[in-house]
């Protein structure tokens, strides 16, 4: 199957536009995806009908032979909520912290992506998000017993993933993955510093800029790595698009997005999340072994949310219509998440 043959049921952005109308709703001029962050989302929040429901984050994940690190700033609204998590893949240790900061306070983020510094403060908890020149961000981030300083390159006419999610003219999500990124630096954990491997060492950015059902379940994952000859970025997701006539699923071939505009199959045990994966449809057949679950419960009332984000290795194939790509060892993740926010 050609992926990119079902290009007519998906709108392909190739210019700037603005996300939201002047009275805060949906610009349906905005709907499809773009390989560039081309959406100017700095009308979230306008209008009465905003209020509440408006949801705006960074999250960022790096992923080496030794390490794992996440970072996330956000602000829903209501409440920010921000993470700091660091994990050895040899001996299972884990450093993290979480802050749900109520009212959300001493958070920035951008209006769009590019468009500043995002970071966030509280108690033992410091991130900061910095674009750098030539296309590079700096992601640093500490918390008792961890530090991160990393900073992500995005190699020259590498594709990204942005999508405009419509549910309605008052719901709505800008969502920009992207993958295969590679990134250098270091971590330190209880004052034991990593390099982090070049050529080796991956990251993950999710960037949302959007207004949410109060009740939502969704599925993403990622991929990234080199496999037979090519550098490969997996970025699959579900549930959550089902019904919009949009998806965002993709395959990034060195640099190269090949957008899947069908809605993909997964199959998954949620009695046992660390069994096999599988996700298929639309050209790609893939299957992630997860290696550690990382799980976040949290119940606030009104605000709660269950996370399991599995790690570990991808493997299978990928038709481009024109040739059959075969990849193994890709790291990344998936993960199953219900949120009420």
């Amino acid at each position: 199957m050609n992926a990119d043959a079902s290009h007519d049921r998906e709108r392909e952005l190739t210019e700037r536009i603005s996300l939201t109308l002047p009275d805060g709703q949906l610009n349906r001029e905005a709907v499809g995806f773009a390989r560039w962050p081309l959406v100017d989302t700095s009308g979230i929040g306008r209008g009465l009908r905003a209020v509440g429901r408006n949801k705006r984050w960074e999250y960022w994940s790096v992923i080496t032979p030794t390490h794992i690190a996440a970072l996330t700033v956000s602000s829903i609204d209501y409440a920010g909520v921000h993470e700091v998590w660091l994990f050895d893949r040899a001996t299972g240790e884990e450093v993290g912290k979480a802050a749900t900061v109520i009212p959300p306070r001493h958070v920035e983020l951008p209006a769009s992506l590019g468009g500043g510094i995002a970071s966030a403060r509280a108690k033992d908890l410091a991130i900061d998000i910095t674009p750098l020149p030539h296309d590079a961000t700096r992601l640093r981030a500490l918390i008792p017993g961890g530090v991160i300083d990393v900073v992500v390159q995005r190699p020259p006419a590498h594709d990204c993933l942005a999508v405009v999610v419509p549910w309605s003219d008052t719901r709505f999500q800008y969502t920009v993955k992207d993958v295969a990124l590679p990134a250098s630096g270091s971590l330190i954990i209880d004052g034991v510093e990593h390099v982090l491997p070049e050529g080796e060492s991956w990251a993950v950015l999710d960037h949302g800029r959007g207004r949410w059902p109060y009740d939502i379940t969704w599925n993403w994952g990622a991929g990234s790595g080199r496999s037979h000859g090519h550098t490969i970025g997996l970025q699959v997701g579900g549930k959550w698009t089902a019904g919009t006539g949009v998806t965002e699923n993709g395959v990034v071939i060195d640099g190269r997005l090949h957008k899947i505009s069908t809605e993909l199959r997964w199959e998954y045990s949620t009695d046992d999340f660390l069994a096999p994966w599988r996700v298929s449809g639309g050209g790609l057949d893939a299957e992630l072994v997860p290696f550690h679950d990382k799980r976040s419960r949290m119940n606030f009332g009104v605000l709660a949310g269950n996370t399991d984000q599995c790690f570990g290795t991808w493997s299978g194939t990928f038709d481009t219509g024109l040739d059959v790509i075969e990849f193994n060892g890709l790291v990344g993740f998936a993960e199953h998440v219900h949120n009420r926010w």
